[in-house]
């Protein structure tokens, strides 16, 4: 029984080595084409790499200011800038907003509601994302916000229900609002059995109240909290 055994395993030792030397062998067979920086006078075998991976050729720069200006005069671009306007000037009637609050917008993406809020006079607009993109977003974390308590007037996060955690989320943008401030807070479209567990988030304010519409081409759920107390 064990040498029938030992046979199998011989056996089985001599079929890995062949697949690994034909392997080895097709390897060799298709080596790529190489390139070397140009500027080694002898390249070593290891300075080596598949052309497919390095290349010499000039590539142009492009300045933020140039990709700014082409992002911004898109469509795209102009038709989210709108429906953030809509969604700001809807708070400013009803003195949720004016142009001398401090507005916090968290999770800002390229900067479609810091626009909105520029282009409506607000003069003190503070724009944060994981992914900074100047001049309008800078970078910070949104479940970890490097600001005071207490420091902003009104509170924005567009994407709630994209983060991580929800509720850290949320005690954040609450924190860095005052007392008698506003924080508001949109997520997928939903009923008011999933508002009324948003709400339940904020520790230290009171609903004012909720309306669906439509924010960068989504239905979406617009929560509007006043805080109450500081911490």
């Amino acid at each position: 029984m064990e040498r029938h055994v030992q046979l199998f395993l011989n056996r089985l030792s001599f079929a890995a080595i062949t697949v690994a030397t034909l392997t080895l062998l097709l390897l060799y067979l298709q080596t790529p084409d190489t390139c070397f920086d140009p500027s080694d006078p002898n390249p070593k075998p290891h300075t080596r790499f598949p052309k497919s991976t390095c290349d010499f050729n000039h590539r142009s720069y492009t300045s933020h200011e140039k990709r700014n200006r082409r992002l911004w005069s898109t469509k795209t671009w102009a038709k989210t800038v709108s429906s953030y306007t809509s969604l700001f000037k809807n708070l400013e009637a009803r003195n949720y907003l004016s142009n001398h609050s401090r507005v916090l917008v968290v999770s800002a993406g390229p900067g479609h509601a810091v626009q909105a809020l520029t282009d409506l006079g607000v003069e003190d607009v503070t724009g944060v994302e994981l992914v900074e993109s100047h001049p309008l977003v800078n970078r910070a974390d949104p479940h970890n916000l490097p600001f005071f308590d207490g420091v902003f007037d009104l509170g924005v996060g567009a994407y709630l229900d994209r983060s991580l955690f929800p509720g850290r989320y949320v005690l954040h943008i609450e924190r860095t609002v005052r007392r008698g401030g506003v924080c508001v807070v949109t997520v997928e479209e939903c009923g008011k059995g999933e508002v009324e567990e948003i709400v339940k988030l904020f520790k230290k304010s009171r609903f004012i109240d909720a309306k669906n519409l439509t924010l960068a081409g989504q239905r979406r759920t617009r929560i509007l909290m006043e805080v109450e107390k500081q911490s």
